[in-house]
């Protein structure tokens, strides 16, 4: 993504949206406001950077999207004045910001190509707390009109998620719209090229090779930060990667070990109830000596951080490098880090 954001930069507005970043709009909970004040913030940002001047956006955004009334009437040398007070209307507000795009686009079409919009981490809008579905349908109602505007959404998610059925799926509201991409892991040969041409200084045995990999399952992120902590010119055979990856664990993971100390209980303890293996709700309800209705939500929640997974009717975590870090501790401390 970021490499489309570069060369794209010349002939186009390029706006990046980070939805992690609605937390600081958040009150009490995540609502469309919070979306629309970070789609807002993002495109002026993006013209400051790019120097097309949005003075005059900014002020039709104050009047075009409040509601105004007299607040109460003060004297002033015998002459009334009137107090006007005002408040931001959401409907009014997500309708100059879905538009503002376009608006730009138009008033600057002599040197801009068209405007390119990535929206990353798009998982988070399963947070939100109202109808996503409807959400969905919303913006694709506004952005299938407009012109020289282009849409990027991207973020993680399992391709079995319901998200993705509600963007791009024969009834979802993108469907048959959105050209769909699923990175995939990289294949063992892939990652021995891979390494071959960026770390070449790395020297594996055939058995650490095969070691590396199961290690870090072909997963990228996993791939690049493993290999950045291996030591240089070393001969890298099996006891050793295995040495060395346990070492790394609590640097590999320090995304999910971050969510992890942020989980309530019961959360936790539906994570190592999948320690072992993948369960029902209802073989999870009985480990935790629950009934199935209580533990719903703590579910909805750990499917929206992406900690666990539904396959097949039965969860499981998400992150295999993650449950090898909860099995480290437990054989550590003959406890899991509660």
């Amino acid at each position: 993504m970021k490499k489309l954001k570069k060369d794209f930069q010349d002939g186009y507005l390029v706006v990046y949206i980070d939805l992690t970043a609605m937390d600081k709009f958040k009150k009490e909970k995540f609502d469309r406001f919070c979306f629309m004040r970070l789609f807002y913030e993002s495109i002026i940002k993006s013209c400051d950077e790019s120097g097309i001047l949005t003075i005059d956006k900014k002020i039709m955004k104050y009047f075009k999207t409040r509601n105004f009334q007299i607040d109460k009437i003060q004297s002033m040398d015998k002459i009334p004045i009137p107090i006007i007070k005002s408040e931001e209307d959401y409907a009014k507000f997500t309708s100059y910001v879905m538009d503002l795009p376009q608006q730009i686009y138009n008033g600057h079409k002599d040197k801009l190509k068209g405007i390119l919009i990535f929206i990353d981490e798009f998982q988070m809008l399963k947070q939100l707390d109202e109808d996503v579905n409807g959400f969905l349908w919303y913006i694709r109602s506004v952005i299938q009109s407009q012109k020289n505007i282009g849409y990027i959404f991207s973020g993680c998610m399992s391709v079995k998620d319901g998200l993705i059925s509600d963007i791009a799926g024969h009834q979802g509201a993108f469907g048959g719209r959105i050209l769909n991409y699923e990175i995939k892991i990289f294949s063992f040969e892939t990652t021995r090229d891979y390494l071959d041409e960026k770390a070449d200084y790395l020297k594996f045995t055939d058995v650490g090779f095969k070691r590396f990999y199961k290690c870090t399952g072909g997963i990228p992120y996993y791939i690049n930060s493993f290999a950045r902590l291996l030591p240089p010119n070393e001969e890298l055979n099996e006891e050793k990667i295995i040495s060395e990856f346990k070492k790394s664990l609590d640097y590999l993971i320090i995304n999910s070990t971050n969510e992890w100390y942020k989980l309530n209980k019961q959360e936790q303890r539906i994570i190592v109830a999948l320690v072992d293996k993948p369960l029902k709700r209802i073989e999870i309800a009985n480990k935790l000596g629950v009934t199935s209705g209580t533990i719903g939500s703590s579910l909805k929640t750990l499917q929206n951080k992406i900690l666990i997974g539904l396959d097949n009717g039965k969860y499981q975590i998400y992150d295999q490098i993650f449950k090898a870090w909860l099995k480290k501790e437990y054989g550590e401390k003959e406890d899991y880090p509660y």
